[in-house]
């Protein structure tokens, strides 16, 4: 197959067909242009790579990786957050190996965290571990089991490395990367991305921001995950701009840390998942708002996760004291089994929102609302495919195209589809090899496991397939339960509820898990007689607040401690891994509100 080369911005000439000719490309033209910095305590900026000098470290770091390392094999990346993270990546590809980006477990998490590296080693096979020399000492002894003969730690290199350096033989057809999935609803897999993949998204990305090379980037997003690589790391590479990085750890502690740096810096784009902009309202005060300059920004990107029209009226709200415009919403869709950008709007257009029938859509019809109120829905457009890129929704069952105003499956072909799991021929075949009945010669498209429908072009996300709730014969979309339940009493904490089905006696019924703030009756002291009273009315405002709003009785309601409900390490749910702790009793729970004894009206 012919390789699809996109010209980068600012370039002439013959178009790079790999990320490491658009390195190269980049120091040549830009050598001392600085591309990233990073802020120590999301505060301080204390280091700055320029393209010239990310091109030579990572000659530096190829051409060490090259003296024991074949084209083709895997390098498992353990780097803190920052530069050197960035460079170890570009090392990898300029040695052509694929970089396999992973978590790395730290001392206050390692019984948490060194189970998932372990599956992502077994799967990947590494030959080399690149990482610093605190990492390693503090981590080898610790993970024996790790199926890695040679560690190599990128701050101590040789002087002069690079000069060794040879340009591997690889083709834009070559895997850069191994994105492992979060896995929210099932074991991670290994998402083979080729430089051509990445290149297409990289573009896509681009021309949907509307970046220049006077784009001003910040990030906080968890580089070993794809938003957070992709446009955190690769955007500014690939758009010729710069980029101010920050470690998660230091937003999450602070949100306010993510808005003084777009405010410093004069940030035009940056952005998260949902989450990110409630943490934003629930935790900096008016009198701290109204000290940022929030003007310049104007993509503030939300996806990752289901985008809430409420989040992003309540954002625009809280922050308009700052300047910031509504009309700088973007929210968008992706998975990385496509990179990462599926669809997105323009920039500067704001968001669309389509109010529907709630009980419509359970049977999977979208018929709009002519009124707000308990019978209706608010969805969030995710804006238009980019060029190239094809979205269609698909009756799973007949393999058939819905028609106009159903909800189907999402499927995606295109240049930014990967090329399928790592070692996972069955799941591969699955996903990444739909055809739709009546038209094989179409070409294989990619199953996406997220419900949704289209309208003008405008793509809409509503569910995950495996996570519907089916009661008694109707389609319960979870988030719509969990949001419920957030707005039900104060002290649920936002964000941190799992609607799931149990099967009791022969039949499903509905569980709901939720955290409680930290502040809540019984989260820190021991449990007394008033606290119980004050769980027990939470739980009483749970159940009726689930049924008014979806006529649907919760069978049990389970309050959880601060921190304990199932998420990956990205922060996404794990509706399976909460409904499985409830099975086996290993939720840290607080108090399990009765069981439903009648039946009431499902």
């Amino acid at each position: 197959m012919e390789t699809t080369r996109v010209r980068p911005p600012h370039f002439t000439g013959e178009f790079p067909a790999t990320l490491i000719e658009l390195g190269r490309l980049r120091a040549a033209s830009q050598p001392d242009r600085v591309v990233h910095t990073f802020l120590r305590d999301g505060e301080r900026e204390d280091a700055s790579l320029t393209f010239g000098q990310l091109d030579q470290r990572a000659r530096a770091i190829a051409a060490v990786l090259q003296q024991g390392s074949a084209v083709g094999e895997r390098a498992l990346l353990l780097q803190p957050p920052g530069l050197d993270f960035i460079a170890a990546f570009m090392g990898c590809l300029y040695a052509g190996l694929i970089a396999v980006p992973a978590y790395t477990p730290g001392r206050g998490n390692l019984k948490r965290t060194l189970p998932r590296l372990l599956s992502i080693a077994a799967s990947a096979r590494p030959s080399v571990v690149l990482t610093s020399r605190e990492i390693e000492q503090f981590l080898r002894p610790r993970a024996p089991e790790l199926p890695v003969s040679r560690w190599c730690a990128t701050d101590a290199l040789p002087a002069g490395a690079e000069s060794a350096w040879v340009p591997p033989a690889v083709s834009g057809e070559s895997l850069a990367f191994l994105q492992y999935t979060s896995g929210s609803t099932s074991a991670p897999k290994g998402v083979r991305v080729s430089h051509r993949n990445l290149l297409h998204n990289l573009e896509a990305i681009h021309a949907g921001f509307g970046h220049t090379e006077d784009s001003v980037a910040v990030t906080w997003l968890p580089a070993f995950h794809d938003m957070g690589l992709i446009d955190g790391i690769l955007q500014p590479l690939y758009g010729g701009f710069v980029s101010h990085g920050m470690a998660p750890l230091a937003f999450l502690q602070h949100p306010l840390r993510w808005l003084q740096a777009l405010s410093r810096y004069r940030a035009t784009h940056s952005g998260g998942p949902n989450f990110a902009y409630d943490l934003c309202v629930s935790r900096i005060p008016p009198e701290q708002r109204a000290t940022l300059d929030l003007s310049s920004w104007r993509v503030a990107y939300n996806g990752a996760e289901p985008v809430r029209r409420d989040t992003l009226e309540r954002f625009a709200d809280a922050f308009a004291v700052a300047g910031f415009r509504r009309g700088a919403l973007y929210p968008c869709y992706g998975l990385a089994e496509a990179t990462l950008k599926v669809s997105g709007g323009q920039s500067a257009t704001g968001p669309v929102y389509a109010r529907v029938q709630a009980a419509a859509l359970e049977r999977h019809e979208v018929i709009d609302a002519t009124e707000a109120g308990d019978g209706s829905r608010w969805l969030v457009g995710c804006g238009t495919p980019p060029a190239g890129l094809t979205v269609v929704a698909v009756d799973p069952e007949t393999r058939r195209p819905c028609g106009p105003e159903r909800v189907g499956e999402l499927w995606v072909r295109g240049p930014s589809v990967a090329q399928g799991y790592w070692n996972e021929p069955e799941e591969t075949s699955h996903a990444f090899q739909a055809r739709l009945d009546g038209e094989p010669e179409a070409g294989p498209l990619l199953r996406t496991g997220d419900l949704g429908f289209l309208r003008d072009r405008t793509v809409f996300v509503t569910g995950r397939l495996k996570d519907l709730i089916i009661l008694h014969g109707r389609n319960h979309y979870p988030q719509d339960i969990e949001e419920t339940v957030e707005r039900s009493h104060p002290s649920v904490r936002q964000g941190a509820c799992a609607a799931f089905p149990v099967d009791v006696d022969g039949e499903e019924r509905l569980f709901v898990a939720a955290e409680l703030d930290r502040h809540a009756p019984g989260v820190r002291a021991s449990t007394t007689p008033d606290a119980e009273e004050r769980l027990d009315d939470i739980v009483r405002a749970v159940r009726k607040a689930v049924a008014d709003a979806h006529e649907v009785q919760v069978h049990q309601v389970l309050l959880l401690r601060p921190g304990t409900l199932p998420k990956t390490s990205s922060g996404k749910l794990q509706r399976r891994a909460c409904r499985q702790g409830f099975l086996s009793g290993s939720l840290s729970t607080l108090q399990a509100g009765p069981e439903r004894q009648s039946p009431g009206h499902d």
